[in-house]
């Protein structure tokens, strides 16, 4: 693990991460795949802290993955579900907090579809003068920190299985593309990937990416590229992220058709032979097959990374859960 001493007491986003707080969340998770690949897989390094989940809204591989890695770190779990909580009576998303915090929860996992909740919440239990952290699992269209970390960690540690770390990625070509106006995984992966040194090419039509995507990052090491069109990204790129088109967060008419979207910017074989020979496809899932990736790109272990993210995104959990909690014991 790195030596560097933690002192985040929340992970509420991206923005203001330090180098070495990235190398430290990169080489604690290495470590952690390590325990991971054991025959026990388990570690005693949370026993006797809870770790509460709340979801606001529906989720697969972020629930399940935080879930695992608390399990993994023998921290007990509350699992929430709005629709099964007393929110459908009217409670209140702070008092639901509070209700946690009653039973004893030292770190709070917040995944919400309005942006500024889980930043609410850590206010509140800042406000209360208690110990708990708060980790953002995800929050309407600003961050998903997590997701993030776990793509420079899949990346990082295939440059360098041993010791990754953000130097690797410096003057690297990566390009995001897809719905970058709705993404909270973009936001975080601009802060990121540019903080890393690398050069962030994101592509998409006008409608899902406004101009204002430049005022990201402008004083981070790495540079920032618009296109409206997906050949210029693409051209010599070293890795290429894929985003979903999210339908239910769309007000308006974006596109004309799925369809017509695949065609200009679907990923297929064919396009990454614009990409570096070794180039490879990451993509934070759930996949719309057909739209934004091919499935013979999904499924093809030469090009994909998909589920590695799937895989590393549990050691990455256990990293930030570790970080957050190793200081309450």
């Amino acid at each position: 693990m790195s030596n560097t001493t933690w002192t985040r007491h929340h992970i509420l986003s991206l923005a203001d991460f330090t180098t070495a707080e990235y190398d430290t969340v990169l080489q604690t998770a290495a470590s952690f795949q390590e325990v991971l690949s054991r025959r026990t897989k388990k570690v005693p390094t949370l026993q006797g802290q809870v770790v509460a989940n709340l979801f606001f809204e529906p989720s697969t591989r972020t629930r399940s993955s935080f879930e695992l890695a608390a399990k993994r770190l023998s921290a007990d779990t509350l699992n929430f579900a709005s629709a099964t909580s007393s929110i459908t009576k009217g409670e209140t998303i702070l008092d639901t907090a509070k209700t946690y915090l009653a039973m004893g929860t030292d770190i709070m996992v917040i995944r919400h579809r309005e942006a500024g909740v889980p930043v609410a919440i850590a206010q509140e239990m800042d406000r209360l003068g208690v110990k708990v952290s708060v980790l953002n699992a995800g929050d309407g269209q600003h961050e998903h920190p997590s997701q993030a970390l776990l793509d420079l960690f899949t990346i990082c540690t295939l440059l360098d299985p041993d010791l990754p770390r953000v130097e690797l990625l410096k003057e690297k070509k990566i390009a995001i593309v897809g719905d970058i106006l709705h993404s909270r995984v973009a936001r975080s992966n601009i802060w990121s990937l540019t903080a890393s040194g690398a050069h962030v090419h994101l592509a998409a039509p006008p409608t899902l990416l406004p101009k204002l995507f430049l005022d990201y990052a402008n004083d981070k090491p790495g540079k920032l590229f618009l296109h409206w069109e997906l050949e210029p990204a693409l051209q010599d790129a070293d890795f290429v992220m894929t985003l979903r088109l999210q339908k239910e967060r769309m007000s308006a008419h974006l596109l004309p058709s799925l369809r017509e979207y695949h065609q200009m910017f679907g990923m297929t074989h064919s396009r990454l032979q614009l990409c570096q020979p070794g180039v490879k496809v990451l993509h934070p899932g759930p996949v719309n097959r057909g739209v934004e990736i091919s499935s013979e790109v999904m499924d093809d272990p030469e090009f994909s990374l998909i589920q590695s993210q799937v895989t590393s995104g549990v050691a990455v959990r256990m990293a930030l859960l570790y970080l957050l909690g190793s200081g309450k014991a």
